[in-house]
């Protein structure tokens, strides 16, 4: 393994640190939310707004993190705090003007959303929001100076005030309430499940700016025009493929509810597929550290050299990895992973394969949309995610009605199997890179044989399904180690 590509796995591993292990801390979070909260409706309505939060984010950012990687590491820039300074004013400017006017049309905005008993619900989500969006720029900072372990340790930190706050509101305060009410009279509402999840958040969201501190001083708050007008011509294109692709992943989540008549039952089924959701969101955290490592990792390399085999190798790894954690995931499933939610949200759990699917071709999706970054043609992205968007959301517009969650997981299938599929044959033509395909494929086909002989053998007794399963697990281990020489590596 070459030396750039050790350094990548090593950023992998330390972005891992704080998207796969503080995502998991999160996640259990859920089994939480699942008990402490009366309904599964209630947990619909946590599923629906912070849908719109993912949304909300793309918008505010506006494809602003891609562009500074972009700028601040052309050949030609000599000065790539200017270029960080014209991202971080511009975000700042439109969350501000974007928190105003949330503000202002407050009440209308929740009345429309459905939570006109709870106005605050949505003002909460308006100030997450935009102190979020404009942190994301501190964010991106670390990674393009490769000061990975800090990054880490701020999103880790920030992640464990959540979940201790979460336990607070949650779990202490009705103990406390329960044998000494008038103490927390003050400040607690034993009814007020949802809000202090959005509590807890306000708190935490705040807290970044603290521990990002350093990474807002240090440069003239000054816009340069100059670089701002290309930096937009650029950016433009990407924020439509953010957009466009937060919707393709979220917009099952903002459209559900719109969808039912009975309001109540919308929820409840939304409260199913969100919670049941988070158990594939092992393959999400995975994409997402993999994603923090390589996109300055890939710049860089362009910016020294046109080498396009990296890109290439990168994607085989991904591969190799991802099945892996599908299987580990889908094999555990009925046995481990259940116990994450309560008996009221099993019969969700046939969604877990489906959703872990479409994430695994969203990251292969990734992994071949760097043609378009690198040759600074950004709008393929706008048009591959716009079409994926509207096969989602016809999807889900004509199918949820009649199979409910299930629609919305087959319809993140349907709609990265097509923007991979794009993406894939136009970049053979304006920016070929050699993909090892078949060996991919063949990975692809031997995973899907595996899965198959797990997950359809009748098996009922626990201990033998689980030692099938495992050694099913170990037989795909073993096949990728000998086929990529992995054994002959160690050895040596």
């Amino acid at each position: 393994m070459s030396k750039g590509l050790k350094g990548l796995a090593k950023d992998t591993v330390v972005y891992g640190l704080s998207s796969i292990v503080g995502r998991f801390l999160n996640w259990l979070l859920v089994p939480m939310y699942v008990r402490v909260l009366a309904t599964p409706g209630e947990y619909g309505i946590v599923t629906n707004l912070y849908g719109w939060t993912a949304l909300l984010l793309a918008l505010l950012t506006f494809g602003m993190e891609t562009t500074y990687f972009r700028f601040a590491n052309r050949k030609d820039e000599q000065e790539p705090m200017r270029v960080y300074a014209n991202s971080l004013i511009s975000v700042t400017i439109i969350s501000a003007l974007f928190a105003c006017v949330g503000f202002a049309l407050l009440q209308p905005i929740s009345t429309w959303l459905g939570y006109a008993a709870h106005p605050e619900y949505v003002g909460m989500l308006i100030f997450i929001v935009a102190i979020d969006a404009i942190m994301s720029l501190p964010f991106a900072r670390l990674r393009c100076e490769e000061k990975a372990w800090k990054f880490a340790g701020i999103k880790l930190a920030n992640i464990g005030l959540n979940i201790a706050l979460n336990i607070f509101f949650l779990i202490v305060c009705p103990i406390i309430h329960k044998h000494s009410p008038e103490s927390i009279a003050w400040f607690y509402r034993p009814d007020y499940g949802v809000g202090y999840i959005l509590v807890s958040n306000v708190i935490t969201s705040i807290a970044n700016v603290a521990m990002l501190n350093r990474e807002l001083r240090g440069f003239a708050y000054r816009i340069d025009m100059q670089r701002l007008r290309p930096m937009l011509v650029y950016a433009i294109p990407i924020l439509g493929i953010s957009i466009a692709g937060i919707l393709n992943q979220s917009v099952d989540k903002i459209l559900f509810p719109l969808l039912f008549a009975d309001k109540a039952e919308a929820t409840t089924q939304l409260g199913i597929y969100g919670a049941c959701f988070k158990i594939a969101v092992v393959m999400v955290m995975f994409i997402q550290a993999y994603r923090y490592a390589i996109e300055p990792y890939i710049f860089k390399r362009s910016k020294e050299s046109d080498d396009k085999s990296s890109n290439a190798i990168t994607t085989l790894y991904f591969t190799i990895f991802a099945l892996l954690i599908y299987l580990g995931v889908s094999f555990y499933l009925d046995d481990v992973f259940k116990y994450l939610v309560s008996p009221a949200y099993y019969e969700g759990l046939k969604v877990v394969p489906i959703v872990m699917a479409g994430e695994f071709l969203f990251g292969l999706y990734f992994n071949v949309s760097f043609w378009f970054k690198l040759n600074d043609q950004t709008y393929w992205g706008t048009l591959f995610t716009i079409i994926g968007c509207v096969l989602t959301i016809a999807i889900i517009v004509i199918f949820v009605p009649l199979y409910g969650y299930m629609a919305c997981a087959w319809a993140t299938v349907v709609c990265n199997s097509v923007m991979l599929l794009m993406s894939y044959l136009i970049g053979r033509k304006r920016y070929p890179v050699p993909y090892p395909v078949r060996k991919m494929t063949g990975y692809v086909a031997l995973a899907a044989l595996l899965f198959a002989l797990g997950m359809m053998l009748p098996i009922e007794a626990t201990v033998l399904r689980l030692l099938w399963r495992t050694s099913l697990l170990c037989i795909y281990i073993g096949i990728v180690a000998k086929s990529e020489g992995l054994l002959s590596r160690i050895k040596k």
